[in-house]
């Protein structure tokens, strides 16, 4: 691993690493609230909230393992540390991630384009195709453009989601209690808790570029530990005001443009649909971004080169045009109900049971880990 930048500020070395984790996981189904309905909500309010806590924990027990395997290996790009930890058999981490990316990009786009019908009345690959730029743009520019969204869009979405519960509260909080005192069946939460932690902790392979700020193992342990809370926060008060209209809102395509609707401000309707949109950049650029790495740590290896800003964007742009077309095909709600259920398996099967196995026996000094100087060979 590179040495870290010096000077690496608190927030670099704690936060930085969970607010790009939320950046990931937070796309499409999150923002929106459809993957809090289709993995939640299914259960009633309490077991769908029991279902987050258990999600939230094993995103921090795995992203702590995970950034503390990075540092001791010195993988700062997802290919790097697969090689570390499955050897040759990394090529399979490889093409779950690929899997991973065009249907995260698909769902992300077709997500989009529900805001832009929504809001503007928008035909549906118009806010796909807004989206698509701005990503390539963001991606584009490197490790310090990505970060820098990351940060600043980390800030305006916590502060937008507090906001979103206070309204919530004051619009319709009356219901909220009626909600959960529904009568409901909690089977099934803790299927959702560990369905819903699989597929999207891969996340915490895709923002690895992140890491070179931390400075010890300990700011590996103290990142992984807060990155759980830092982001299933917003989603748990999401989730406490989809819960006024429960069982209805499972069946809403945009949960969040329902629940918008209900509050009767303007104002905080644009506000919010706009702050998805950047939830969906930053979580777009994530995921390219850690593709464009992953390259550009194979050309500094073999040819000594930098990968340049245009082909960084001819990189994303055709990869976003690929997950456009599935988003427009397949749709929004098909996705996230059937795709995700796969790829939480691939998932489990190449990241995460590894990486509690091996990984973890290697960190604790029961297995050998392949030399630093190795991993990026």
């Amino acid at each position: 691993m590179t040495a870290p930048a010096a000077g690496s500020s608190w927030f670099q070395r704690f936060l930085l690493p969970g607010f790009a984790l939320k950046a990931v996981i937070i796309g499409g189904g999150y923002a929106t609230g459809r993957e809090l309905a289709e993995y939640f909500l299914s259960s009633g309010p309490w077991g769908g909230l029991a279902g987050m806590m258990l999600a939230m924990l094993l995103w921090s027990a795995i992203a702590t393992v995970t950034f503390a395997y990075a540092r001791m290996v010195g993988a700062l790009d997802y290919r790097a540390f697969f090689r570390s930890l499955l050897g040759p058999g990394w090529i399979a981490f490889e093409a779950a991630y690929i899997v991973f990316v065009v249907l995260i990009l698909a769902v992300f786009g077709a997500s989009a384009g529900a805001i832009g019908t929504a809001m503007f009345g928008w035909p549906g690959y118009a806010g796909a195709l807004l989206l698509a730029a701005g990503i390539v743009v963001t991606t584009a520019l490197g490790s310090g453009s990505v970060e820098r969204v990351f940060k600043y869009v980390s800030i305006l979405l916590y502060g937008v989601y507090a906001l979103f519960l206070l309204l919530g509260l004051w619009s319709f909080g009356e219901r909220i209690p009626q909600g959960f005192a529904a009568q409901g069946s909690a089977e099934g939460w803790a299927l959702g808790g560990v369905t819903y932690a699989s597929y999207n902790i891969v996340g915490a392979v895709v923002i690895l570029p992140v890491l070179r700020h931390l400075t010890s193992r300990r700011d590996a342990v103290v990142a992984g530990l807060l990155a759980g809370p830092l982001t299933m926060l917003p989603a748990i008060l999401f989730f406490v005001c989809m819960a006024a209209f429960y069982p209805a809102i499972a069946s809403q395509t945009l949960p969040s443009d329902f629940l918008l609707r209900q509050m009767h401000v303007p104002a905080f309707h644009w506000l919010f649909q706009t702050m998805i949109f950047l939830a969906l950049l930053e979580s777009g650029s994530g995921a390219v971004h850690a593709i464009n790495e992953r390259i550009a740590g194979v050309m500094r290896v073999r040819h000594g080169q930098e990968l340049g800003v245009r082909a960084r964007a001819l990189i994303g742009g055709v990869l976003l045009l690929l997950c456009i077309f599935v988003a427009d095909r397949i749709g929004l709600v098909a996705l996230i109900a059937g795709g995700y259920r796969l790829l939480a398996y691939l998932i489990l099967a190449v990241f995460v049971l590894p990486l509690m196995t091996i990984g973890l026996a290697r960190l604790l000094g029961r297995g050998p880990a392949q030399p630093r100087g190795e991993v990026a060979a």
